[in-house]
């Protein structure tokens, strides 16, 4: 696997061969910063977590040296908080005992710049040696524009593979903006309420993102509980942590579907029933 940015790498943290780690997945997620992975695609860990026949990856877009950063990591300079973002994405990979786990290096302008065709050859490269089952990564109502890029770019590299190589999922998880809004049949739900223990562990090994000043660990999980309790009005809770995501799935098996048409059209479901739903009760 040559990738295309100097010092980008695939770290496989029970040393198999690259090839034959990236062979074995399954379940892959492709984000845009160190911890996105963990925030949005803990379903595809979980789904994988000490079983043979499934394994996990993560696939990380940037280099992560605009994070912001306080406390021990004030002084920080940009290329500090590389290596320590790389490093902690490492660990995160042998805490959830991933398959491989590619760090791209990309810059975030490179990620946002439609123009570019290396994200999306990377990307490519990774799915036709992987061919995953499953796909995660950000929804593309997103707030983040790198979040909605890396998804872009995601979306792009799929398209483009061989009818036989697609997977049969994708999923845009939730990381800087909620799916909460989405029609409750839009919404494609996900258990992730198994080994609590392994979220925090996941969660918590970004210690410059969260000393740093962002509670990621707390707002994560607790992002889960609420979604589980409040997914249905009418009903007890049947899980005690829920992710929801977006399904992309028909865009990357219909090519010709627009992809902002797809998202709004998403927006408009929600708008007519909140309006149908005014119009029968006032």
């Amino acid at each position: 696997m040559k990738l295309r940015i100097e010092g980008a790498e695939i770290f496989v943290p029970d040393g198999l061969e690259v090839n034959a780690a990236m062979a074995r997945t399954t379940h892959i997620a492709f984000g845009a910063h160190q911890d996105d992975i963990e925030m949005m695609a803990y379903h595809g860990v979980l789904e994988c977590y000490g079983l043979s026949k499934k394994w996990f990856a993560g696939v990380t877009v940037t280099n992560g040296a605009g994070s912001p950063r306080d406390g021990v990591y004030a002084d920080y300079t940009d290329a500090d908080m590389q290596k320590i973002r790389k490093s902690e994405q490492k660990k995160a990979a042998i805490v959830g005992d991933y398959s491989f786990q590619g760090l791209l290096d990309y810059t975030s302008s490179a990620v946002k710049d439609g123009a570019c065709r290396d994200t999306v050859e990377d990307i490519k490269g990774i799915l036709l040696a992987a061919k995953p089952e499953v796909v995660y990564t950000h929804n593309l109502a997103d707030k983040h524009d790198t979040h909605v890029s890396v998804a872009l770019r995601v979306v792009a590299a799929l398209r483009e593979l061989p009818a036989d190589a697609r997977p049969k999922s994708v999923y845009g998880c939730e990381v800087w903006r909620d799916l909460d809004w989405m029609r409750d049949e839009d919404k494609v739900p996900l258990d992730v309420s198994g080994h609590e223990n392994l979220a925090a562990a996941l969660l918590g090994v970004y210690d410059s993102q969260i000393a740093g000043g962002k509670r990621y660990d707390l707002a994560c999980v607790g992002r889960r509980r609420a979604n589980a309790t409040f997914f249905a009005s009418h009903g007890v809770d049947v899980t005690t942590q829920l992710s929801l995501a977006m399904d992309l799935t028909p865009l990357v098996s219909d090519s010709g579907i627009d992809v902002e048409k797809y998202v709004t059209g998403y927006i408009s479901q929600f708008a007519e029933e909140i309006s149908s739903r005014l119009r029968k009760l006032r």
